[in-house]
């Protein structure tokens, strides 16, 4: 093996790494890493894992396209067949709030949810609610501009995401705070190496969780209103309503991904731009110029790191074999700097156009609320840096621990 940082050894030839993801000089920072991986390993078999990875942007984005492997294996195999253990008793809740959930089936099921909920996230529907989240970020930084100064994660990144899910979906906004409780200690399941207590807290979240949202169902089952759980529980697919079990999975996954992403990514895109001395003036001058801004801190300091699939039949990827029942992870955060598809990848570069970025992933579970989140960010960034001239970092940021998310525990703010 080969000592690249205290962090990272990794041997080229067997493409062997050892990576300590819970080292904060890595969760802090994973770029160099992830420019090291790509010089020296790109595809890998990560030890403390005991599973391979992808870096490369043209594997990675074939692999997310590719019906050889998908987020479900137990729909053309048996636990016993390929020697999986059986699920935790104490997680019981929590599987059966996810056994539903669109990130993790495959078709035909996925496609049945994905099509009752689609229409309600294409980026014609979603631009309706411009007008709102303008009016809301504008309500919130009303609240601390006279300030001089602010935590902006906890006033403003936390907020506006889970109040316009809550809305779109039909749950109160005063239950924004419970929701976040609920999203952060749901998803500390997917966290590496987890731990016990991380898993007991993930239980409670999703009995809770589950137990409310069945409440919430049947009030509108009684008195449908305008809002995409009614359209969810009184809109047929080839004859068939969503049940009970399945309505609930997919609104704890609305829930959870419309929002918790997208508070990182607002943190992560607010500090990049104030550490790279641009003028925020000229990043933001037209709304093509956003865009652009937007997708480039999209590409550079995404807020989900990692996704896998199963192997659904026998392949090769990048000279590696895979059986049926193997995982595999895709670094989508590394594809997205990859020095052969972005030059000079880990410069913030706004006027890029090389490639699309895979924050958001790609085929069939490319991320449904991706529009929702773009046109938040497209929103709320620039109305900031306009409200706020003079916006600066108050205090060093500090990362999460929550590898493969990326996000901030607090970005403190002045002006």
């Amino acid at each position: 093996m080969q000592t690249i940082t205290p962090f990272l050894s990794l041997d080229p030839k067997t493409r062997h790494v050892r990576l300590n993801a819970r080292d904060p000089a890595f969760y802090t920072n994973p770029n160099p890493t992830y420019a090291a991986l790509h010089a020296l390993c790109p595809t890998f078999y990560w030890e403390e894992q005991r599973m391979w990875f992808v870096t490369g942007y043209d594997h990675v984005n074939a692999l997310l396209r590719d019906r050889r492997f998908g987020r479900q294996i137990l729909h053309v195999a048996s636990r016993e067949e390929l020697g999986l253990p059986e699920p935790l008793p104490h997680l019981k809740n929590f599987d059966a709030a996810e056994s539903w959930s669109l990130l993790e089936l495959e078709p035909p099921e996925h496609t049945r949810l994905r099509t009752l909920i689609n229409r309600a996230f294409v980026s014609r529907q979603i631009e309706h609610m411009r007008p709102e989240i303008a009016a809301l970020a504008n309500r919130l930084i009303d609240s601390f501009e006279k300030d001089g100064e602010t935590e902006l994660l906890s006033t403003f990144a936390d907020v506006i995401p889970v109040t316009m899910i809550a809305r779109m979906v039909g749950i109160p906004e005063e239950m924004g705070p419970q929701l976040l409780k609920w999203s952060h200690d749901y998803v500390g399941m997917y966290m590496f190496k987890r731990s016990r207590a991380d898993e007991d807290a993930a239980e409670r979240a999703a009995t809770e969780f589950a137990a409310y949202v069945r409440g919430v169902i049947a009030e509108r089952r009684a008195e449908p209103r305008d809002d995409l759980l009614s359209h969810m529980i009184h809109t047929e697919h080839r004859g068939q309503h969503l049940s009970d079990d399945e309505l609930v999975s997919t609104v704890i996954v609305l829930l959870n991904a419309g929002h918790e992403a997208t508070v990182h990514q607002i943190g992560n895109s607010v500090r990049l731009i104030l550490e790279s001395g641009l003028d925020p003036a000229e990043l933001f001058r037209d709304a093509a110029a956003t865009e652009r801004t937007v997708e480039e801190t999209l590409r550079i300091c995404a807020p989900v790191h990692i996704f896998d699939r199963w192997c659904l039949e026998d392949a090769e990827i990048d000279g590696v074999s895979f059986r049926r029942g193997d995982k595999i992870g895709m670094v989508l955060a590394a594809a997205n700097l990859d020095p052969k598809t972005f030059p000079d990848p880990l410069t913030f570069k706004p006027e890029r156009n090389e490639a699309a970025n895979l924050s958001f992933g790609a085929g069939i579970h490319f991320c449904i609320g991706a529009p929702l989140a773009r046109l938040e960010l497209n929103v709320v960034i620039p109305l900031l840096f306009a409200r706020l001239p003079g916006l600066k970092i108050k205090e060093t940021p500090r990362v999460k621990d929550v590898y493969h998310f990326h996000g901030l525990e607090r970005l403190d703010l002045d002006w």
